[in-house]
C-alpha cells in the first residue's frame, strides 16, 4: 500500500506541538515570494517557449469572478462585495479582452483539459452571462472533447437554484464545489452566512441530475461558537448529502490582513484544544462513512479519481489543491488570478482598478510573478512528492535531477531529525517515508525542505497547519 493511503493517526498532543503557521504549498515558491520584475514581456517569452516544446503541455484555465452579494466574515479570498449586478457586465467586458490577448499567445493545438471557476462567487453571473463567457472561452481556446476533461465551478447555494445548475451542465461543466462551512445556525449567524440544508441539497441533487461527474463540499473548523457536538451534527448532515469529496479547512484568523474578519469576536473562537477536537471529529466521522483521507484537508470516496490517482502515483498539487491534471500549464484569467506556465508563476493585478486600467490600455494585467531557478524546480518536485505521496525515493530523485540526495539535502535532513524522533518520518539509505503519525502534518515535513522560510513560518502571511 502507498504510504499516502495509510490511515492517518490522530494524536492531539503531537499535533498541538506542531500546530504552527506554514505554507499550504499549492505552489513552490509560495506567492509571497513573487516579484514585480516578472512582467508581461517575461510572460510572453515563457509562453512562446512552452509552445516550442517537443510535446507542449495541455492547458488548465482558472477564471476568477470576484463579486459576492454579501460578506462572509471568515473569508480571506480576493472578492468585491456588491449587490450592483451591473458590475458583472463591466467586469466581463475586460475579461473578454484578457481572454483574447492570452489565447492569441498559445498554439491552438494545446487543448484545455481542465477549467475551474473560482471567486468570489462565480454564480454572481446570471445564466445568460455564464453562457456568453463560456462561448468566448471556447471560441478562443481549444476545449478538449475527451470525457476525462475536468470543468469545475464553485457555487454559493444561497444565490443559485436547480435550473441554474442544469444550465451549467449544458455548458459543459462536470464538477461542482459547494460552500457550506457549518450548518449550525449559531455559527452561521456569527459568520454572516445563513444557508439551509435544503438549499444545499437542491444544488447537489441538480448536479447529479445533470450528470456532473463529481460534487464536493467545503467545511471550515475553528469558526466562532463551534463545538464538537454541533460540528458533529453538521458532519452527519454532510454524510447524508453524500458528496464525492469533502474539504475540511482550518479557519485562519488574520484580521490584520482580511478586514471582514474584524467582524468576528476573537473571544468566540474555539480554543486550541477544541479546534483540534473539531478536526478529529471530522476525521473520525468521514472515515467511518467511507471517505479516504487524501491529505491536508481533503477527503474523497474510495472510487474517486483523486484516490485512484494517489494509488497510481499520479496525484499532483496546484492552486486548486490536489489534482489529477497537475501536468497542465495554468492560464489565470481575471483579477488577482495566478497562472503557472512551465517553471514560472504570474499573477494579475489584485484590484479592479489596476486590472481594468491595464486592459483598457490594451495590455495584459500581469502584476508580478517568478521564474524558478534550478534549486526551486528541485524543491518544488520534492515537496509535491511529499504532499501527494508521502515518500521520496532518494536514488530515483537523485537520478532525475543529477544530484546526490544526502549531500544536496544535508541541512534539510538535519532538520528532519526531530520529526524522525517524534515518529512523523522514517529515513533510510533508500527513501524518506511519511508515517501514519506524520500524515496530518505534511506541511511541517515539507517545510524542512523550503529554502525560503527562514524565520517567517510564524508570520501572519501563513495559516496554521491544523
Amino acid at each position: 500500500m502507498a504510504t499516502s493511503l495509510i490511515a492517518p493517526e490522530f494524536d492531539p498532543a503531537l499535533v498541538a506541538r506542531y500546530d504552527v503557521a506554514g505554507p499550504r504549498y499549492t505552489s513552490y515558491p509560495t506567492s509571497p515570494h513573487f516579484r514585480a520584475d516578472f512582467d508581461v514581456m517575461a510572460l510572453r517569452r515563457v509562453i512562446r517557449t512552452s509552445n516550442e516544446e517537443p510535446i507542449p503541455r495541455p492547458l488548465s484555465l482558472y477564471v476568477h469572478v470576484p463579486f459576492c452579494m454579501s460578506p462572509c466574515f471568515y473569508c480571506g479570498c480576493n472578492r468585491v462585495i456588491t449587490r450592483d449586478v451591473a458590475q458583472a457586465s463591466r467586469y466581463l467586458e475586460r475579461l473578454y479582452r484578457e481572454i483574447e490577448l492570452m489565447a492569441s499567445l498559445f498554439d491552438r493545438d494545446r487543448t484545455v483539459e481542465q477549467m475551474h471557476f473560482g471567486g468570489g462567487t462565480p454564480n454572481f453571473l446570471d445564466a445568460a452571462q455564464m453562457s456568453e463567457l463560456l462561448e468566448s472561452l471556447s471560441r478562443h481556446f481549444s476545449f478538449s472533447r475527451e470525457p476525462e476533461r475536468e470543468y469545475g465551478i464553485e457555487i454559493d447555494p444561497r444565490f443559485a437554484d436547480g435550473d441554474y445548475v442544469a444550465n451549467l451542465g449544458r455548458l459543459g461543466f462536470n464538477r461542482i464545489s459547494v460552500g457550506i462551512q457549518d450548518f449550525d445556525p449559531v455559527v452561521q449567524k456569527a459568520v454572516n452566512r445563513i444557508q439551509s440544508m435544503e438549499q444545499t441539497r437542491e444544488i447537489l441533487d441538480a448536479a447529479r441530475d445533470a450528470s456532473f461527474r463529481s460534487a464536493s463540499v467545503d467545511l471550515i473548523y475553528g469558526l466562532p461558537f463551534q463545538s464538537v457536538a454541533g460540528f458533529g451534527r453538521t458532519l452527519e448532515q454532510i454524510v447524508a448529502l453524500n458528496p464525492d469529496r469533502v474539504a475540511v479547512y482550518g479557519y485562519a484568523h488574520l484580521p490584520e490582513t482580511f478586514k471582514a474578519q474584524r467582524q468576528i469576536d476573537e473571544n468566540t473562537l474555539p480554543d486550541a484544544a477544541t479546534r483540534l477536537a473539531l478536526f478529529g471529529c471530522a476525521l473520525e466521522k468521514l472515515s467511518e462513512a467511507g471517505y479516504v483521507y487524501v491529505g491536508m484537508d481533503h477527503f474523497a470516496k474510495a472510487d474517486d479519481e483523486l484516490v485512484q490517482a494517489q494509488r497510481a502515483g499520479t496525484l499532483q498539487r496546484n492552486f486548486q489543491g490536489y489534482s489529477t491534471h497537475g501536468d497542465c500549464d495554468i492560464v489565470g484569467l481575471g483579477v488577482s488570478a495566478i497562472g503557472r506556465i512551465g517553471n514560472t508563476y504570474s499573477q494579475n493585478a489584485r484590484d479592479l482598478i489596476g486590472y481594468y486600467a491595464a486592459l483598457d490600455a490594451g495590455r495584459m494585467p500581469v502584476m508580478r510573478g517568478l521564474e524558478l531557478d534550478e534549486d526551486d524546480v528541485i524543491r518544488r518536485e520534492l515537496i509535491g512528492e511529499l504532499m501527494c505521496h508521502g515518500m521520496i525515493s532518494k536514488p530515483g530523485f537523485g537520478m532525475r535531477h543529477r544530484l546526490l540526495f544526502d549531500e544536496y539535502f544535508a541541512n534539510e535532513r538535519q532538520r528532519l531529525r526531530v520529526l524522525i524522533d517524534d515518529g512523523l518520518v522514517s529515513e533510510s539509505e533508500q527513501e524518506i517515508r511519511v508515517t501514519s503519525r506524520g500524515r496530518l502534518l505534511l506541511r511541517i515535513i515539507a517545510m524542512c525542505f523550503d529554502a525560503y522560510l527562514g524565520d517567517t513560518a510564524q508570520s501572519a502571511r501563513y495559516s496554521r497547519v491544523i
